[in-house]
């Protein structure tokens, strides 16, 4: 169980590392500023989801740490130091390294000149599709306007 009036002592601990207030700390962890605000004055208690936000913005923060007090905060430079050493060595045995040879063309503006050029596409002409198939008489039976507001106007020639 998570003794809030210690939890918010290490949150304080936390503002004050980054020299941040209250309002700039839920703005970072995406929270809103009246939970933050809940949270600090003891009303509230910190959700799972607020503990993660926290752990996600800021890795300085241990899980246990905030959460009961037990390691240190900001976390101990030892751990990193071991865990970024360890990427590095694996990540070193499993990259190849590419060979060290650059082929740089003599004219870098030249036209590039291909052996078999590719036809240029064919158009074809076809018949629009939406219109009216019935032969036009050239007399306008009705006009109508439709609006944007899903309203519309009939006009019928005279």
């Amino acid at each position: 169980m998570v003794n809030i009036e210690d939890f918010i002592k290490r949150l304080e601990i936390i503002l004050d590392y980054y020299s941040l207030n209250a309002s700039s700390f839920a703005d970072r962890i995406g929270v809103q500023r009246s939970s933050l605000s809940h949270l600090l004055s003891g009303r509230n208690k910190p959700s799972l989801d607020f503990i993660l936000k926290i752990l996600d913005v800021f890795p300085d923060v241990d899980l246990y740490w905030i959460l009961n007090g037990k390691g240190t905060f900001p976390k101990n430079l030892k751990q990193l130091n071991a865990k970024e050493k360890s990427v590095e060595y694996i990540g070193k045995q499993n990259i190849p390294i590419p060979p060290n040879t650059e082929i740089i063309p003599e004219n870098l503006f030249s036209e590039i000149k291909s052996p078999n050029p590719i036809p240029a596409f064919e158009t074809k002409k076809t018949e629009n599709q939406n219109s009216a198939k019935e032969s036009y008489s050239g007399a306008i039976d009705k006009i109508v306007i439709f609006y944007k507001n899903g309203t519309f106007k009939s006009y019928v020639p005279d």
